[in-house]
């Protein structure tokens, strides 16, 4: 049995969702400064289970290393985490491995994003 009320109506898990991940949006992308190469170490806030240290010099781990961010991280993560020129290059193939969620907001928020072409991001 549900039970509504008009007075409190009770959103969707998918509205919640998409709030959520629009205000992890940096203004720009060219706030993202996370590093080209190297080594990252997730806090646990972001990476609360599962792998936390990921290479940005490969490409399989970086995706990883995104892929969380992306999912899990926050604002600030987001702007410290990734790297603008390397998430331009590997959203084609990046796109297909997150949320569809997730995908239309930064999408719908950077649509630069699309006119990517597709690359290997090595």
């Amino acid at each position: 049995m549900t039970v509504s009320s008009s007075r409190f109506p009770v959103p969707n898990a998918g509205e919640v969702l998409r709030a959520r991940y629009m205000r992890r949006l940096p203004d720009r992308l060219e706030d993202l400064r996370g590093p080209a190469h190297g080594t990252v170490d997730l806090p646990l806030h972001v990476a609360w289970s599962g792998q936390r240290s990921y290479d940005v010099n490969s490409p399989r781990p970086r995706m990883g290393l995104y892929r969380t961010v992306l999912a899990e991280g926050q604002q600030q993560d987001v702007v410290d985490f990734l790297n603008r020129d390397l998430l331009i290059a590997q959203w084609p193939v990046l796109r297909t491995l997150i949320s569809r969620l997730i995908r239309d907001v930064w999408e719908g928020a950077f649509p630069e994003l699309t006119a990517a072409p597709a690359t290997t991001a090595a």
